[in-house]
């Protein structure tokens, strides 16, 4: 399925060529004009000197006066007659262009023509006339026939150039922005950009294709049974849905779902992103989803699928009681509704398949049935969806024979489709830096950490006074971790410094899949998170700002605990935050609470105060039962920097939980 341009324009215009052949025929016509109307001839100029004493002489027998030059002409020795036209002035006087034959007003003063003067008087000189406002006086009293010149005409040709030629550079302007890119349609602003996949083009993506997803495949298979069989749902009368939404994190594999149904279903697939039918001209969005659905009609059957469709499928309900009919998404959202209400054509179908990661923010009449009927959940993998996830991207890499997959599964919690597409390229990336042929399980190892905790700054040197303090601080959180797992296990301690502010870090990997979590779990990792600073007191009597990330991540836990999980005896259970609802995007930590009273709020956080005490307290009795172990381990990290596997788990396994700090 590959990708085909969905413009509908010409790339060279049949009216761009008219346009181009019409300019040069006129400028060959003014080329041929101006060497056609050249004259060879000139007049010879005299200095306005010399003028004055030939008419005081009164050797001058006609004058013409011009803007830009005088003409006379000198007596002969034959009688003149009055009537005989002593100076013929040209056929074009009032052209005043470059290439006028009118000399009287020729802006070339130092190049006029030529006038052929009359057999019967004498020869036609030119002069440079100057501000003299007595010359017609002197003229007139010397009894020279003068007169000035018509004003001049400017000829066809020049008339033709002012008056086409600009039009015509106006609409070639045009023309070249029209069909400057290189989709020919930059102003087109009312047609639809969507992308269109035509089959036999290129890969073709099935479901094979796609893993870790499989109750959303089992919904997304009757779309394909559908468009393959129709027959068989009309029969029975079974209606399938106009619009199927899906929804979920980012990164889970929305998009190639949708791929996915186009290539099982053998149709045509149009994409676009939903910000493209928004632009700065008001009423471009609803044009384009118009011109989007037309030529989806002509494709029928076909799939449109319509990416990030909260861009504009917003609720129309802001809350402040104004509608905002005015909004051009709006009305660009209205125009959608209005499309997927009867777009059925004939026994051909339009199916639209849409993505967003905030359903909660969609408009109501957008999830309404009949129009997007069916919501599917694409939610982040499991255990073996992770597997089977890891097991198409491996095929793509040199892999060690004896890798284990499964292993590399088990430490990857929570991480979506594209989050082990990415760890995948990075072991690749690795193993390609060490000169290695394949990717070994080290390799893997390695990408993990990149991805949790951030690329390793060796370049980073720290103090031999703050490497102490690190190093206490991650075996601090190491002994807490072995006595008090919360739903994990300490894998790596490490004081080389990591991503953007990690000095070291303490690797806690699940050892299974996890979806609920008690109140004993949450305690314990509190205190777990709290190890750290107190080793710091422990071995230093002071604290540093190292744990002000523990302290934030605690701190929320606890919080999350008396106000969303009802965890508090002191309050009951009773939710205390507004928590939205398939909030894919996170930012729990954002929801507000609840109107309460003043004491309610002072009850809360003193619940919450007394959480993270208790865990505090807790870190600080397990550490101080277990002294000589931390100050073993800290020792020895500080040698070798970095503990992990079956060591760090020989030093773990020392560890001894004290009897007063079991939990209750």
């Amino acid at each position: 399925m590959g990708l085909k341009n969905n413009s509908r324009f010409l790339r060279l215009p049949p009216l761009g060529s008219l346009i181009l052949m019409g300019v040069g025929v006129i400028f060959l016509i003014y080329l041929i004009y101006y060497y056609t109307n050249r004259s060879d001839n000139e007049v010879p100029i005299e200095p306005y000197s010399a003028f004055l004493e030939k008419v005081e002489d009164d050797k001058i027998a006609r004058v013409k006066i011009g803007n830009r030059l005088i003409l006379y002409q000198l007596k002969s020795l034959s009688v003149l007659s009055p009537s005989e036209d002593l100076l013929p002035l040209p056929e074009t006087p009032l052209d005043n262009s470059n290439i006028s034959s009118n000399p009287l007003h020729s802006p070339t003063a130092s190049t006029p023509s030529r006038v052929k003067p009359s057999p019967n008087v004498g020869p036609v000189v030119a002069t440079i006339p100057i501000n003299d406002p007595n010359l017609p006086s002197l003229l007139k009293e010397k009894g020279i026939i003068f007169e000035a010149a018509p004003p001049p005409q400017n000829s066809w040709v020049s008339t033709l150039l002012a008056w086409v030629i600009p039009p015509l550079i106006l609409v070639l302007a045009m023309q070249f922005l029209l069909y400057r890119n290189e989709d020919r349609g930059s102003l087109a602003f009312s047609k639809s950009k969507a992308k269109v996949y035509v089959e036999g083009e290129t890969a073709r993506i099935t479901f094979a294709d796609v893993a870790g997803a499989e109750e959303a495949k089992t919904e997304l298979v009757e779309i394909v049974e559908f468009l393959k069989n129709p027959d068989r749902f009309s029969r029975i009368g079974a209606r399938i849905p106009k619009g199927v939404l899906l929804v979920g994190p980012p990164g889970t594999g929305k998009t190639l779902l949708a791929k996915a149904v186009a290539g099982e279903a053998d149709v045509t697939f149009f994409s676009i992103s939903a910000s493209e039918f928004v632009e700065l001209f008001v009423g471009t969005g609803a044009a384009r989803v118009r011109d989007l659905f037309d030529q989806a009609k002509k494709q029928a059957p076909c799939i449109i699928f319509i990416d990030e469709l909260d861009a504009i499928g917003k609720s129309r309900s802001g809350g402040n009681g104004l509608s905002g009919s005015n909004d051009e998404r709006e009305q660009t959202l209205n125009q959608l509704l209005t499309e997927m209400d009867g777009f059925a054509v004939g026994d051909a179908t339009v199916i639209v398949l849409a993505a967003t990661n905030r359903p909660e923010t969609l408009d109501q009449a957008l999830l309404r049935p009949g129009r997007f009927d069916r919501q599917v959940l694409v939610d982040r993998p499991d255990l073996a969806g992770r597997l089977a996830i890891l097991e198409i991207y491996a095929q793509r890499v040199e892999i060690d024979p004896d890798i284990n997959l499964k292993d590399i599964a088990t430490h990857t919690p929570g991480f979506a489709g594209a989050d082990l597409a990415n760890l995948v390229n990075e072991a690749a990336l690795l193993a390609a830096r060490n000169q290695r042929e394949y990717v070994t399980q080290g390799d893997f190892k390695e990408a993990i950490e990149r991805v949790v905790a951030g690329l390793e700054k060796k370049s980073r040197v720290l103090g031999d006074q703050e490497k102490k303090v690190v190093a206490y601080h991650e075996v601090g959180h190491a002994l807490i971790g072995a006595v008090m797992p919360g739903g994990g296990k300490v894998a790596k301690i490490s004081i080389v410094p990591r991503g953007l502010s990690a000095l070291g870090y303490t690797l806690k990997m699940p050892t299974e899949d996890r979806f609920l979590t008690s109140d004993t779990e949450f305690r314990q990792q509190i205190a777990m998170l709290l190890g750290g600073r107190a080793a710091e007191e422990i071995v230093f009597g002071s604290v540093t700002n190292g744990a002000s990330g523990d302290l934030q991540k605690a701190t929320d836990i606890a919080e999350r605990m008396v106000t969303a999980y009802g965890m508090s005896k002191v309050l009951g259970p009773l939710a205390y935050e507004k928590r939205q609802q398939a909030n894919f995007l996170g930012g729990a930590g954002l929801n507000p609470r609840r109107l309460v009273s003043e004491e309610t709020a002072k009850a809360i956080d003193e619940e919450v105060k007394q959480i993270v005490d208790s865990g505090h307290q807790q870190a600080l009795s397990i550490l101080n039962h277990n002294r000589d172990l931390l100050e073993k381990i800290a020792q020895q990290l500080l040698a070798v920097e970095v503990i992990e596997g079956e060591e760090l788990q020989q030093l773990l396994d020392q560890v001894e939980d004290a009897s007063d700090v079991l939990l209750h």
